[in-house]
């Protein structure tokens, strides 16, 4: 989004680097990839002063920091070793070993069923645990199948599952999934006899999963169901706006609810188009590691609301420029869960400064940070010089940390009702109803509250049906906000 590969020179020469000997700079090619984990988390890391083998001087010579980094058994190892209070501040950070399906996970990209779903406890058991459907990804296997959202499962290739077995009959390597189903019984699913085979499948989801206008009077609500911020379709977001605008709504619902992030810049693009009469504003702001931070001015780490999409290649040559399609409203409703993170909190924290934010569902993550994807070259970006064909691992550190005009964030997430006004509704699978419809319950909710402004009776009462993971966080993406580094 900036010149940040400028800043990382900045801060490379801050070390020692540069200064070793011929002999010194012999990296061993075991630990090769360890050497790109540590330089990458010195360079970039948002809690890099806070962790003492992370500092500049905490190594004189190549050669001090290769007897330090054969103490490490493999990649993954010394990045963990890096974490600040891992779970606790640095909840987000992680590495990867194959950087080509990241990426395409962050351009909506996965090795999938189709299946996208949430998993819950059994109401009666602390162990047990089952999943529901929340969606299907269209010309996925679960779509040829024609499972649909609200479909209940309890067992993956005959076995339960439980809140320790989940990860490895969902998320291993196995191709197919014989999905046992079952009837809901009030969070204590009956295995009704179903079971159907899926299997994975790299699918591309268009992120922008359903858009529509309701008229409720004189009500003409716009509403947008959207589920990853990727920078692959920002034309066709700013067209969906295009028809808003050209149906002359005058309300808007951003469904966010299954949307775990990503695009920065995407963020503000969404931002620019429900508003408009903010172009040139601050949007947000960016706080890195007091290094990089002192290298440039402030404005370097500003973010602005705009009235174009502009992208380029790699050698900068301009791929996409047009005009944004802005509504100029003064009031936007979103949609959240607990599946709500990052690029999606970032957009909402954005406008609560300038227009009235409102929001229906439950407590959002609160991921106000965000990362970069470091490679293993000379400047660690994918195309810099002397990329390293012998791995493929990438390391996505948290490397800043973002707040709006009045330097807000919401790092336990935004709860409704609290931290904006609005609605605590939840999603209970045995009443999902169909997304875009009436019949879907939060939607309905959304759209009786814009009408009416009656908010209901449902505050403070305890949800019952706490997800403990979804798909979406078994995907190399994860729940992201990231930045692209810019030769």
């Amino acid at each position: 989004m900036k010149e940040l590969t400028k800043i990382f020179l900045v801060t490379i020469v801050l070390t020692l680097f540069f200064n070793c000997s011929k002999d010194d700079n012999l990296i061993p090619k075991d630990i090769e990839i360890q050497d790109f984990v540590w330089k990458g988390m010195n360079a970039y890391y948002l809690w890099q002063g806070s962790k003492p083998d992370l500092a500049d001087t905490r190594f004189s010579t190549q050669s001090e920091l290769n007897d330090y980094l054969n103490g490490y058994n493999s990649p993954e190892e010394i990045f963990e070793s890096l974490l600040f209070q891992p779970g606790v501040i640095d909840r987000f950070s992680w590495i990867v070993d194959d950087y080509i399906a990241l990426e395409n996970s962050f351009q909506g990209i996965n090795l999938t069923t189709g299946m996208d779903f949430g998993l819950n406890r059994f109401s009666n058991s602390s162990s047990n645990v089952y999943g529901y459907i929340r969606y299907i990804i269209p010309k996925s296997s679960a779509a040829e199948k024609s499972l649909e959202r609200g479909m209940i499962f309890n067992t993956i290739n005959g076995t339960q599952l439980t809140d320790r077995n989940y990860q490895n009959l969902l998320f291993n390597s196995d191709i197919s999934l014989n999905v046992g189903f079952a009837d809901f019984n009030n969070g204590n699913p009956t295995a009704n006899g179903t079971t159907i085979l899926v299997s994975k499948q790299q699918v591309a989801e268009n992120p922008i999963a359903n858009f529509k206008v309701f008229t409720e009077g004189t009500h003409k609500i716009g509403y947008l169901l959207y589920n990853q911020f990727s920078s692959s379709y920002d034309a066709e977001l700013n067209k969906v706006f295009n028809s808003f605008d050209s149906e002359n709504i005058n309300e808007l619902i951003v469904d966010l609810r299954y949307n775990g992030g990503g695009s920065v810049r995407t963020a503000t693009y969404l931002g620019s188009m429900i508003t408009g009469q903010f172009t040139g504003q601050l949007y947000s702001k960016e706080v890195w590691n007091a290094k990089i931070q002192g290298a440039f001015n402030t404005e370097r780490f500003f973010n602005y609301f705009t009235n174009e999409i502009k992208k380029t290649d790699e050698d900068g040559t301009i791929i996409l420029q047009e005009s944004i399609n802005s509504l100029n409203l003064s009031t936007v409703y979103f949609i959240v869960s607990g599946s709500t993170a990052s690029a999606s909190e970032l957009v909402i924290n954005s406008l609560r400064p300038y227009i009235d934010v409102k929001i229906i569902g439950t407590t959002t993550v609160g991921k106000q940070v965000g990362s970069v994807t470091l490679y293993d070259s000379d400047n660690l970006t994918r195309n810099g010089a002397n990329l390293n064909p012998n791995h493929t691992y990438a390391i996505q550190p948290i490397v800043l940390e973002i707040s709006n005009k009045d330097n807000q964030n919401e790092p336990d997430g935004f709860i409704p009702g609290i931290s904006l006004p609005g609605i605590e509704i939840e999603e209970t699978p045995g009443n999902m109803g169909v997304l875009g419809e009436r019949s879907d319950p939060l939607l309905d909710r959304t759209i009786q509250y814009i009408t009416t402004g009656f908010k209901g009776i449902s505050k403070n009462v305890p949800l019952k049906f706490s997800e403990i993971y979804n798909s979406k966080l078994g995907t190399p993406a994860r729940n992201s906000m990231y930045l692209e580094l810019k030769k």
